[in-house]
């Protein structure tokens, strides 16, 4: 008998060009209205490939982006996929404070939810920049209804990172429902190694994330959590020549090659939304930090 594949949490996370972490500080939220948008063509893209795929994916969206064209928001819930928050416009969750970060969860979540008509319950920090830094971001999101986030990266990195972190579903509150899905790793040679995606999908050959999902769901037995950016798939985006070598480096690599990568990787796997892998870890989800013995 043919065992079930394990479902992927397949995730694109929704920002423009201009408003990725890599050229934070070198364009400013008052120069995002005067830039050429190309979000809506992009996504579009991504829709037609995921139907060509038969898969549905979360579409974590910033607010700016759900209150600019709600129109895109409402073809994604229309063509079957998941809507959740990216937060409103991409402020990482460490600059925020407890009270900011509450004000931009409220605003971005019913931007989306009142464009297309459907309740949002997942959160994914920009720049996943929810990690030892932020012991309140957690607290907020319970209060406030989430029943996911996907907003670690169990890693070090020199741009984002909790290493210490577990590598798979954690529930971070004691009492609470809420499920953390971190983003994916694998392990080599007793090293922890990004695996999920974005820069390193497009960056490194495919066959590195094959080899890691494949021992995430054969040797783990558990979801892997895979994400790319809609700017991602569009080689023909404007580049920023003021900004840092390694941050375009990082931004431009492979762009014409990344929307055949993840056809390729949408078809390998089984894939569905970040609110169904939620459902099926949050029964095996460790807490996190563990409790102290008595």
């Amino acid at each position: 008998m043919t065992p079930v594949p394990i479902i992927n949490g397949l995730s694109v996370d929704v920002e423009d060009w201009f408003q990725v972490g890599a050229f934070e500080g070198v364009i400013e939220r008052a120069e995002w209205g005067g830039l050429a948008s190309r979000v809506e063509a992009n996504c579009a893209r991504i829709l037609d490939l995921f139907a060509a795929a038969g898969v549905t994916a979360t579409f974590f969206t910033l607010g700016v982006i759900a209150a600019r064209y709600p129109g895109l928001v409402r073809r994604i819930h229309e063509a079957g996929h998941e809507l959740a928050s990216h937060g409103w416009d991409h402020a990482r969750v460490f600059t925020l404070g407890a009270h900011g970060f509450a004000a931009d969860l409220a605003k971005s979540r019913k931007t989306i939810e009142d464009a297309a008509g459907t309740a949002v319950t997942g959160y994914r920090a920009p720049s996943f920049s929810i990690d030892r830094r932020t012991p309140w971001a957690f607290p907020v999101l319970a209060e406030q209804g989430f029943v996911y986030s996907s907003s670690v990266a169990p890693i070090a990195h020199d741009h984002y990172g909790w290493r210490e972190a577990p590598r798979f579903a954690f529930r971070p509150l004691e009492g609470s429902g809420l499920v953390e899905l971190p983003v994916t790793t694998a392990e080599f040679g007793g090293r922890r190694l990004g695996a999920g995606g974005g820069g390193r999908f497009r960056i490194l050959p495919y066959g590195f994330t094959r080899w890691a999902i494949r021992q995430v769901n054969a040797r783990e037995l558990r979801p892997a959590v895979f994400y790319f950016h809609p700017w991602e798939i569009d080689p023909g985006q404007p580049r920023v020549a003021r900004a840092p070598l390694r941050s375009r480096l990082r931004h431009y690599t492979n762009l014409a090659g990344m929307a055949d990568k993840v056809a390729r990787l949408a078809g390998e796997f089984a894939w569905g939304t970040m609110a169904q892998v939620a459902a099926a870890e949050a029964p095996r989800a460790v807490p996190y930090p563990p409790p102290r013995a008595a």
